[in-house]
């Protein structure tokens, strides 16, 4: 996607103060933009996104059940995002509530004890490194303020593809974590800039320093694809989300005005460099 990526580093010359990762990749063609695709950010909280696939993976495995029962610690609980750190230490949620308010208002809390229950940081790194993401490692809790949970949006987008080729979790899985990330609740970066009627299943991520979404857009012509961004920005500066935005906008606008009869696949390769085949 030639034409559309030389847009989107003139966009990016006019925001001088952001230092972006971007990848995206048409899931038909095999085609994809690539800018420092694979430089290695602060994950914020889309670190929940490769969290939530291996919890469901250890639910494919019949290791943990949705309805078995979390429990409250007070090493765990902590604030910045979320409703879990207002209840009770001793509290018990069940693991489908916890995974959903994970995602959909990105609980801290909740990530702490789905991270827990899968055996801490190492453990879900080592797995994160197994599907070949290579920048992807949690090393602390959330809310992690100085960044130190790492990601790139080609990791992202590898994820994403994981996840839509169905390499990753069972059908069934794959449609409930589909079906979560398609509540998340955050809606201003890259749902922003797509279309009436398609859909996005995502998750977001802010801190002071860095924002960025990644996720899987189905549009109403029947594309779809995959979207990963990471902004590392001066402190809040909200110029970071209004690139993001546009971003999103051009590139949906870009992939709606095509059609998979005039576009080539990507010769070299037609998973966008992510060593996987696209559907």
């Amino acid at each position: 996607m030639q034409v559309i990526s030389s847009q989107i580093r003139a966009l990016l010359a006019t925001y001088k103060s952001l230092n972006p990762g971007i990848f995206f990749l048409d899931l038909d063609t095999g085609n994809y933009i690539d800018i420092n695709g694979e430089k290695r950010f602060a994950a914020a909280s889309t670190i929940k996104f490769p969290l939530l696939v291996a919890l469901f993976q250890e639910i494919d495995a019949g290791r943990i059940k949705l309805t078995d029962k979390l429990v409250m610690r007070r090493d765990l609980r902590v604030g910045e995002s979320g409703i879990m750190q207002y209840k009770p230490i001793g509290t018990k949620f069940s693991v489908l509530e916890t995974a959903t308010l994970m995602m959909t208002i990105s609980d801290n809390t909740a990530t702490n004890l789905v991270l827990d229950h899968l055996g801490g940081a190492a453990k879900v790194s080592q797995r994160f490194r197994s599907w070949g993401l290579q920048s992807t490692a949690l090393r602390n809790l959330l809310p992690d303020i100085a960044g130190t949970n790492t990601t790139s949006s080609k990791d992202l987008v590898r994820l994403a593809a994981l996840v839509s080729n169905n390499r990753l979790l069972s059908p069934n899985s794959r449609n409930q974590v589909l079906g979560i990330m398609r509540r998340v609740k955050t809606n201003s970066l890259l749902p922003a800039g797509i279309g009436k009627g398609a859909t996005i299943a995502h998750k977001t991520g802010t801190l002071r320093f860095i924002i960025g979404d990644a996720g899987i857009i189905e549009m109403p012509n029947g594309k779809s694809y995959l979207a990963g961004i990471l902004v590392q920005r001066p402190n809040y500066d909200r110029k970071a989300g209004d690139f993001v935005r546009e971003v999103s906008r051009r590139v949906y606008n870009y992939l709606n005005q095509t059609t998979v009869s005039n576009i080539e696949p990507n010769s070299s390769d037609a998973s966008g460099g992510l060593g996987l085949r696209t559907r």
